[in-house]
């Protein structure tokens, strides 16, 4: 089953393709998504990464979690589900 990654401190530069490169280090990538502000089209800053497996999602934290990419520090680790926001 696949595992959800938050990923936190990206560049504004890094890409989805880049975020996916870079975790395919670590295993099966899924799917990677850099989140992206609507107003100015630029990163947000964190985006999320989908693991093929909970051993290749341990992986990559242990990876990148602390690790700099596009010279960045990472933040890395297990997802949480979406909490309801107020109207």
């Amino acid at each position: 089953m696949a595992t959800k990654l938050y990923i936190g401190g990206l560049a504004y530069r890094t890409t989805n393709d880049g975020l996916k490169q870079a975790f395919e280090q670590a295993g099966t990538v899924v799917s990677a998504t850099v989140i992206m502000d609507k107003m100015t089209s630029r990163s947000r800053g964190f985006g999320f990464v989908e693991m093929g497996s909970d051993e290749e999602a341990q992986a990559a934290i242990s990876m990148w979690d602390g690790k700099e990419l596009d010279g960045r520090r990472l933040k890395v680790n297990e997802a949480r589900p979406m909490e309801n926001r107020r109207p």
